[in-house]
């Protein structure tokens, strides 16, 4: 890994740690610390969510025009002043503004992030560079979590001050350690190239690229049946229907955490030479018995000690399928993207997974508490989707695409991105 590469990941790493600080006591901050009640907080929180739906829009072309460290930096000093605006706000107009700024920055910075990756990465090292990313993205929220709720008080509005403000500070550091960073040209695949009869350049190229599409459904699939699950559906079902407490969620995300940490290099050496799209179909098939089993855990037909691990056992299967995903499709949005799109290309995929994440708990919240057996049978049938799109997808790649660090790398040349290139 080179310097350059190494400095990213550090600065991916800190950014969040500082966002793991705030994240899991956001909805508590609003709601009570500033005593705002549940409606004001719910509203926080879909302005955050709804700054990222507006932004990515908009996002790739400017990576692809400017290049990824400009846009990173700004993204980096919006998002700080928006953790500060939070960690200010006493009304409920200031926190929706904060908030909404907030989501902005935050949502730039994923697809800025991944864009410098693939400029800084050949074709057979991308894999591991986004896997170490993921590793270390997680490793970062989880300390951060763990050190913000022992800082936390909520009879103390200024220890969230104190959280928001290291949030902005680390916001701030992965600014300063990408403006380091000597960016090399912007690696072209002639593979990459679309095939479908896609001309020009923007949105329109994109949604000519077949393979593209398919990758973006299977994205949304993904993202709506795992991550977009977690706080919502998935944990008012282990609450109504297995009994599962308030505690025992905490140790269930803190399982799945774990498996990503302990799994994510063991994972990799496995994916890095066989197909991506079959490692992908392999996660549809782990979370389908994951669904199961806490299909098993809400029958009520064992004790609840059994209840408990299932439940568990279940967010731990999420996290092993999360580290099969991270080596493979990220690098395969970029391996797929033409020459001077990487950056629309990354921002497309991002877009997806926010509408997945935006439309999972929405669909999933009410289903989970209330209608126990479709919602289990439901997302049993989303997981084996999975499964389908991926192998279907897998007809549509170059063997480059599939497996790059076995196929050899096609680069043909490197060059910064043609402003014509990025024209809609």
């Amino acid at each position: 890994m080179g310097a350059a590469m190494r400095r990213i990941q550090v600065g991916s790493a800190l950014s969040a740690f500082g966002i793991g600080f705030t994240v899991p006591f956001l909805y508590v901050y609003v709601a009570e610390v500033r005593g705002l009640g549940a409606g004001a907080a719910g509203i926080v929180l879909a302005a955050f969510a709804m700054a990222a739906l507006v932004v990515l829009p908009f996002t790739g072309r400017a990576i692809d025009r400017r290049g990824p460290l400009p846009v990173l930096v700004a993204a980096s000093v919006v998002a700080a002043v928006g953790a500060v605006g939070l960690g200010v706000a006493t009304v409920e107009s200031a926190a929706i503004v904060a908030a909404a700024v907030l989501g902005a920055g935050t949502a730039v910075l994923q697809p800025a992030l991944a864009t410098m990756i693939v400029w800084c990465s050949a074709p057979e090292t991308r894999t591991r560079s986004f896997a170490t990313q993921f590793f270390l993205q997680n490793l970062g929220l989880g300390i951060g979590g763990l050190i913000g709720g022992q800082l936390v008080d909520e009879s103390r509005p200024d220890s969230f001050l104190l959280l928001f403000s290291i949030e902005a500070v680390m916001f701030l550091v992965l600014a300063g350690i990408v403006l380091t960073v000597r960016m090399p040209h912007s690696p072209v695949l002639g593979e990459s190239v679309p095939k479908d009869g896609a001309a020009g350049g923007g949105m329109r190229a994109l949604l000519g690229h077949r393979a593209m599409v398919q990758l973006c459904v299977l994205g949304f699939v993904l993202f709506f049946a795992c991550y977009g699950q977690f706080e919502s559906g998935l944990s008012a079902y282990g609450v109504e229907a297995a009994g599962i407490s308030a505690s025992t969620l905490g140790i269930a995300l803190a399982a799945n955490t774990a498996m990503i940490v302990v799994a994510q290099f063991a994972v990799l050496k496995l994916v890095e030479r066989r197909n991506r799209t079959r490692v992908i179909a392999a996660v549809g098939l782990i979370w389908t018995v994951a669904w199961l089993i806490a299909g098993y855990a809400g029958l009520g037909n064992g004790s609840q000690a059994m209840a408990t691990a299932a439940f568990i056992s279940t967010y731990a299967l999420f996290g092993l399928g999360e580290a099969m995903l991270s080596p493979t499709v990220a690098p395969l949005v970029a391996d797929l993207a033409p020459a001077g799109m990487v950056g629309s290309y990354n921002s497309a995929f991002a877009l997806v997974k926010q509408l997945a994440l935006a439309v999972g708990p929405a669909v999933g919240g009410p289903m989970g508490a209330a209608l126990h057996g479709p919602y289990i049978v439901t997302f049993v049938l989303f997981s084996l989707a999975i499964t389908v799109l991926a192998l279907r997808l897998g007809k549509r790649l170059t063997p480059e695409q599939e497996r790059p660090a076995t196929a050899g790398s096609r680069v043909v040349m490197r060059s910064a991105p043609e402003p014509a290139t990025a024209e809609a």
